[in-house]
């Protein structure tokens, strides 16, 4: 792909009137857009700002923000992620501690408690697509004297991990590894044959959020595509619904979570039959889910395996994979994707392990090193990668090796469960031990007693959680995850 901010450029450009984001039942237009990037752009420029300054970007899924984002990279600046999820004090708390010399946000954001003043010393950028597209926050008219946040001329996006097993870390994401993973997903799926910058047909839905790698991907891979988006600010059954059956897309994005709740609210099969592949990634997907939603609504579920420090994804399957290979190869996450390659290593030397034997999963981009993940899995003799766990959530039990995966997979094959999710606690005598907390499918009810002796008919002994608890909700990162600090705050809350 050519250069990240030229290709968005010549993209806002080509056809003002053209709609291209749907949110909340309305348009906004290309020219709309890059009305809101350039004067973005044109802000953090006059203020001094150069190549790769770091801005601060509260990514709230909405329009504005989106325009907001290609602005900063229009500048050649780097976004640094801020999550509107976080209460008012968490947002302000981020903003000071980042040293930021520019923040930008829509006005929902500016206008929370404490987060102007939180941002005092910076340029306050606020932006909209309905009034006053660009304009400047009383009170935040230029950057102090700072110190600020060191600037990184190759760095395009700070990102936020998801914070699956522990607290989110940010990761520097250079321009040339968002135009070598955009390039890479379009000759993987199949549309790459064309890539001349031109709006194309077609809507494609974005329900993840931008503050994750998967929304934010998406939404410049089809961007960078000329694709029409229609936008989310969150995932909800009906809302996906709703849109699947307006724009009859042909592919959509799913990750395993929505996929059960897709199923459990028992969609008609009719609403996707325009669609042909529904991807899936962001968490492990398991083979029941898979073959159960395939089986009912025929289309072909393609899950994929990406990580926050390549900027996107790393393998995947597409529709020829799946046609020649689905049954011979279920619960893989599919082969390389081009421009990557894919070793397995073992964990203790770091010796290349044969085909089928487990190991530490490292991966490596063209021009550059071997990159080890905290990833376990296999690579088979035909290619397919299959991903077993995490070396950083691996529970050692007085001297035994628990992978949460094992658990978990073991505690989803249980009819009434619809998630589970598996940490470790510190124990005196054993060193850490395994617990569990279970998620019941709609209407289905089942009793700690009763899932306990259903691990321990299908799990070694040290596999078996020292303690299981039913809750109402697993508690989950933005991207739909399931949080493993926030299992554990379940245990140890009960414990104070």
């Amino acid at each position: 792909m050519p250069d990240l901010a030229e290709r968005i450029e010549v993209i806002l450009g080509l056809d003002p009137d053209a709609e291209a984001i749907e949110f909340g039942g309305a348009w906004t237009t290309w020219g709309t857009l890059a009305t809101v990037a350039q004067g973005v752009a044109d802000s953090l420029r006059s203020a001094g700002l150069t190549t790769g300054a770091p801005v601060g970007v509260v990514l709230r899924n909405d329009p504005a923000m989106i325009a907001a984002m290609l602005g900063v990279l229009l500048a050649r600046c780097c976004i640094v992620t801020l999550n509107p999820s976080h209460g008012d004090e968490g947002l302000g708390q981020d903003i000071r501690d980042l040293r930021l010399p520019a923040v930008v946000a829509c006005g929902a954001d500016w206008d929370r408690a404490g987060v102007i003043e939180s941002a005092k010393g910076a340029l306050g950028i606020r932006v909209s697509v309905t009034d006053r597209p660009v304009e400047v926050v009383e009170g935040l008219e230029s950057p102090g004297d700072g110190p600020f946040r060191e600037s990184h001329p190759t760095v395009a996006v700070e990102m936020l991990t998801s914070g699956t097993t522990g607290p989110p870390k940010r990761i520097p994401l250079t321009y040339s590894a968002f135009e070598r993973t955009i390039s890479a997903a379009g000759t993987h799926y199949g549309s790459s044959d064309d890539t001349a910058a031109r709006l194309r047909r077609g809507v494609m839905i974005v329900s993840s959020p931008l503050v994750h790698m998967s929304g934010l991907f998406r939404t410049l891979l089809y961007v960078c595509q000329g694709r029409q988006i229609a936008l989310l600010p969150r995932f909800t059954v009906a809302d996906f619904i709703d849109l699947v059956t307006r724009h009859r897309p042909k592919a959509v994005s799913l990750v395993p979570t929505a996929l059960a709740m897709v199923l459990e609210a028992g969609v008609d099969p009719v609403v996707f039959e325009s669609v042909k592949v529904v991807t899936s990634g962001t968490a492990p997907l398991s083979v029941s889910l898979q073959e159960t939603f395939e089986d009912k609504y025929g289309v072909a579920v393609l899950p994929s395996y990406g990580a926050t420090e390549f900027a996107g994804g790393v393998a995947g399957w597409n529709l020829t994979l799946h046609r020649e290979w689905a049954r011979s190869k279920r619960g893989s996450v599919g082969r390389p994707q081009p421009g990557r390659e894919i070793r397995i290593v073992a964990v203790d030397n770091g010796r290349e392990a044969a085909a089928g034997e487990q190991g530490v999963i490292e991966v490596r981009t063209e021009g550059g090193d071997w990159v080890r993940t905290t990833d376990l899995g296999r690579l088979d003799g035909d290619g397919f990668l299959f991903v077993d766990g995490r070396t950083d959530d691996v529970i050692n039990r007085g001297g035994f090796k628990v992978t949460p995966a094992d658990i978990v997979a073991a505690l989803r094959s249980h009819p009434a469960v619809r998630d589970a999710g598996v940490t470790g606690l510190a124990d005196e005598r054993l060193g850490a031990v395994p617990v569990a907390a279970v998620e019941c499918a709609d209407g289905q009810h089942t009793t700690t007693a009763e899932l306990l002796d259903y691990l321990r008919a299908r799990l070694s002994r040290y596999q078996v959680p020292a303690d299981l608890r039913i809750v109402d909700e697993l508690p989950r990162t933005p991207s739909m995850k399931i949080s493993q600090p926030g299992i554990r705050a379940l245990f140890e809350q009960a414990d104070t």
